[in-house]
This record gives structure tokens, C-alpha cells and sequence, in this order.
């Protein structure tokens, strides 16, 4: 006679015999959920996860997480090559409170992070950051609203890159709005970084963009084109400090409008910034430059209704 022995007596005759039962297997791609999603699911397209983390933690590395319906899906630390994609479904995102951050990259110096379609909205109590890219090769963002951010530094700033080493960052099509420090802040602690950023728009944050290399060794440089800077404390802030590294940064086709400061540069380190085809008008100040730093246009910008400018004349060249 056969016998037959129940599925909990062979788990337990496993966990006995120190055996354990298979794990459950990581996918290349991978779903969530609001309306039918559960973390206790295997993040399959039948059976999706609910979070972004649970959907991470059980996605392979250079894989994607897809969202198949509007809803919040809660913070992530990322620590692999990723993309978290919303291709259109509604908003899809999470609420940051508490001093934490919407999404955290700390991933290896080989992996490319990317983001798309995301909502990442502060809503006080503590305050907090949208986006902190801390370690990776690279992180990509594109059609995100990053908005409502608060809490004194190093809190309440739309997007943070801070890494230690060599890497990348391009934002295109993106929002960041109402942010009490800066909409983006590119200041490494290390190594060379470059930052893409392209039909942007920045409002009412303290600083709308920043790109600063007064903490890091190697050269910090960014390209801005096609983006709108208005109604920020500062509208675009290039800086470095003196030992540190140099910030080149090119603009075109700006429109940098009713800031407080339109433009600054230098702020007491060597920056440069070369801008072409833009327009700064309407600000109480339309450029700021601070000694060591350097501004060039390209002759082709329209600069007027500022209340005043500050800085040498001497810092601008005229190509």
C-alpha cells in the first residue's frame, strides 16, 4: 500500500534535516498592483507585488518593474540596475514624510538606474527628500513630478546626487515644484560627474537647479537645454570652491523668469557657465556672478525687465 504524507510533515521533515524548501525565484520583469497587488505574490504579470520594494527585492539585476495601475507603492532603496516604469497607467508614486527619502539609489558603480512616469510628493510631518542618488553608474529620470519636499539640509529637495564616485545623471521632461531647498541639486562628494538635463521645468523651489562641485575632486559638468526656471529663490546656480572641482556648464534655449536671482555663478569657487539662446527677464536680479566664477554668452540671449545685476562686468565675455 502507498503511503501518502502530508505537504506540512515534508516541510517539517525539510527543516529538520536542515533542507529548505526552494526560494522563491527573482524575474526579469516584474509588477505592481494597487487595485490587486500583495507582497505575499511573486510580482509575476497573474500575481503582482503591491510596493516598489517588495517588487525590487524580487526582480533580477538590469531587470523592470512595471506598474499596471495608479496607486501609491511606497518608498524603495534601489541596489542594482533597475528601471521602475509607468508607461501611462494614472499616477503612480509615493508619499514621503518621516526625514526619508522617495527613492534611494545605492547601487554599485556598473549599475544603471532608471525611472519613468512617477509621482514623489512630500507631505510635511518630518519632511524629507524625492529622489537621493547616492552610488551607481547612472540614474535616469524622465516624465517624473518630484514636488513639496521640506525640512532644513540636507531635507526638502526634489532630486539629491551625492555620489562618491564617478557618475552620470539626464532628467528630460520632468517637474520639480515647491521644494523648500533645491528642485535638483547635483553636488558630488567625489569623482567626475556629468548632468543631462533637458525640457525641465523648476518652480517655486528655493534653488530650482543647482550644479555645484564645491565638494568634489573631479569635474562636475552639465548640459542644460529646452527647461523653465521660475518663481525659485535662484533659478540656475553654478558653483565650485577653490581646490575643488571645476563646474563647466552649457545652456540653451532657457527661459529663466521671475526668480529672485536669475542666474549665479561662482559663488567664491571656479564655475563657468556659457548660455545661448535663452532668456532671463523679469527677475529681481538677472545674473549674479561672485569672483571665480565666469559667465559667457553667446550674444544671441535676451536679457531684460531684471530689477538689477550684480557682479563685475569684467566676468562676462561676449563670443
Amino acid at each position: 500500500m502507498k503511503r501518502h504524507i502530508a505537504l506540512p510533515v515534508v516541510a517539517a521533515m525539510l527543516a529538520a534535516s536542515g533542507l529548505a524548501a526552494p526560494s522563491q525565484a527573482q524575474l526579469a520583469r516584474t509588477f505592481v498592483s494597487a487595485a490587486s497587488g500583495s507582497d505575499g505574490n511573486n510580482c509575476d504579470r497573474p500575481t503582482p507585488c503591491r510596493t516598489f520594494q517588495h517588487a525590487h527585492d524580487n526582480t533580477l539585476a538590469n531587470g523592470e518593474i512595471t506598474v499596471l495601475d495608479p496607486g501609491g507603492y511606497g518608498s524603495v532603496t534601489i541596489t542594482k540596475a533597475i528601471s521602475i516604469i509607468n508607461d501611462g497607467v494614472g499616477e503612480a508614486g509615493t508619499l514621503v514624510s518621516g526625514g526619508g527619502n522617495g527613492v534611494t539609489v545605492n547601487a554599485t558603480a556598473t549599475d544603471a538606474v532608471s525611472l519613468r512616469g512617477l509621482t514623489i510628493k512630500g507631505i510635511g510631518f518630518g519632511g524629507g527628500n524625492g529622489i537621493v542618488f547616492n552610488n551607481g553608474k547612472s540614474l535616469t529620470v524622465e516624465s517624473c513630478v518630484i514636488r513639496s519636499h521640506v525640512g532644513a539640509a540636507p531635507l526638502g529637495n526634489g532630486v539629491v546626487l551625492q555620489p562618491n564616485a564617478d557618475g552620470s545623471f539626464a532628467a528630460t521632461d520632468t517637474l520639480v515644484a515647491d521644494n523648500h531647498n533645491s528642485g535638483i541639486l547635483v553636488r558630488p562628494t567625489g569623482g567626475a560627474v556629468d548632468a543631462v538635463i533637458s525640457r525641465a521645468e523648476a518652480y517655486r523651489n528655493n534653488n530650482g537647479i543647482v550644479i555645484d562641485g564645491s565638494q568634489s575632486t573631479g569635474t562636475v559638468a552639465g548640459a542644460l537645454a529646452d527647461s523653465l526656471l521660475g518663481g525659485n529663490a535662484f533659478g540656475l546656480v553654478v558653483n565650485s570652491a577653490t581646490g575643488q572641482a571645476p563646474t563647466q556648464v552649457v545652456a540653451t534655449r532657457m527661459a529663466v523668469a521671475n526668480n529672485g536671482t536669475g542666474v549665479a555663478v561662482g559663488l567664491a569657487g571656479t564655475a563657468s557657465l556659457r548660455i545661448g539662446q535663452s532668456s532671463v527677464t523679469g527677475n529681481a536680479h538677472g545674473w549674479q556672478i561672485v569672483t571665480g566664477g565666469f559667465l559667457e554668452s553667446y550674444g544671441d540671449n535676451m536679457v531684460d525687465g531684471n530689477t538689477a545685476d550684480q557682479g563685475p562686468m569684467s566676468l562676462i565675455s561676449t563670443k
